[in-house]
């Protein structure tokens, strides 16, 4: 007689996909928390970071910024223009890893985004807490370049608000820009737009990106440009 044919088992899941689904559902329950805890705080000043952070906001401004302290067409500020440079670096990184991990935003997302952005569903990377990170990664690595130029005519009258036209006091500029970028930050998760990892794996992405401009694409572009002075 043959013995009895038992019933297949399931496949038990890899330790490291069960990590990772363990991972990923603390990441959305710890970011839904957050979302529903703070909505004490005026939606209108989470939006307002949102929109310091947006890129139709940040591109035009250090687009201008290049221009106006531009001698002329054919020697660009080399600190402005390698801004600009890793700024697209950013855009490109993050475009690429959104479409490669292709992970949807929280479905408490609301729809009051504009409609550039709601037309991207994906949500890790943030992309506002890499460019804002990046941004204050670049100004502190860069902070002899920041110094000089605050006590230049144009940017000092622009930044005496924060106290920054002092060359003394570039280092407490500095601390309000991180400020800032931790703001926008944490506001991509009380706003539900994006869960804590997204942020936390956009800032990592940010702060890489700042070293990796200030290291080689700066110093690439400043010889290139002294050269052709």
């Amino acid at each position: 007689m043959a013995p009895p044919i038992s019933a297949p088992t399931k496949a038990s899941a890899p330790p490291s996909s069960s990590f990772l689904q363990f991972f990923i559902s603390l990441d959305t329950s710890f970011s839904l928390h957050l979302h529903t805890f703070f909505q004490f705080i005026p939606r209108f000043l989470l939006k307002s970071l949102e929109i310091c952070g947006d890129g139709r906001l940040f591109f035009p401004v250090a687009i201008s910024l290049l221009f106006l302290l531009t001698p002329s067409l054919w020697s660009p500020h080399p600190f402005f223009l390698s801004l600009l440079v890793g700024s697209f670096l950013d855009l490109v990184l993050v475009g690429l890893i959104k479409v490669l991990i292709r992970r949807p935003r929280p479905v408490y997302n609301k729809s009051d985004m504009s409609i550039a952005f709601a037309a991207d569903h994906w949500s890790f990377p943030s992309g506002h807490s890499s460019r804002v990170f990046f941004v204050s990664q670049f100004l502190f690595l860069s902070i002899e370049n920041v110094r000089e130029m605050l006590q230049e005519e144009g940017l000092r009258v622009w930044v005496s608000g924060f106290g920054a036209g002092d060359p003394n006091n570039t280092e407490l500029f500095l601390k309000v820009i991180f400020g800032w970028a931790i703001a926008t930050s944490v506001s991509r998760v009380l706003l539900g737009r994006h869960f804590v990892a997204d942020v936390a794996a956009g800032a990592c992405l940010g702060l890489i990106e700042g070293w990796v401009t200030h290291r080689f694409i700066h110093q690439q572009l400043s010889g290139l440009i002294g050269g052709i002075k």
